[in-house]
């Protein structure tokens, strides 16, 4: 006789196949005035720590704007209301945390390219401003 503590359907969840590098679409319940509403968090899997035990989390990274999110999930939480596949990918390592830094790198790469074009585009604005004026003095 299996006693059932929680809501949630164990056996599916052990057999949800999903490994780091995976994208993933988690529906959380978030309690509003008594009741709860689905929120969806799509995102990179991190790692997946501890097996199908009890214990068992994943840890999920999206970038939501322009800043990187991340959140712990237990992997039987009642909270969970289901979790989507959506994405599989062949990662060699079993985590990810490098991806932090990487997109860190990406982001500060990006912003000098940026720098470099604004002031690149002002210095050409103030070389044609005189060249106007003084035509129009003439």
């Amino acid at each position: 006789m299996a006693l059932t503590l929680t809501p949630v359907k164990t056996e599916d969840r052990a057999g949800l196949d999903f490994s780091s590098g995976d994208t993933v679409r988690v529906w959380v319940k978030i309690p509003e005035k008594g009741k709860f509403r689905l929120q969806a968090f799509e995102g990179l899997v991190l790692a997946r720590k501890h097996g199908t035990e009890i214990g068992a989390t994943f840890t999920v990274r999206k970038i939501a704007s322009s800043v990187g999110v991340e959140r712990i999930f237990p992997l039987f939480s009642p909270m969970i209301d289901s979790i989507e596949i959506i994405k599989r990918s062949g990662a060699r390592r079993s985590k990810l945390y490098y991806v932090r830094e990487k997109a860190v790198r990406d982001i500060r790469k990006k912003m000098k390219s940026v720098r470099v074009v604004a002031s690149e585009e002002a210095d050409i604005e103030e070389a044609e401003a005189p060249a106007v004026e003084e035509k129009t003095e003439a």
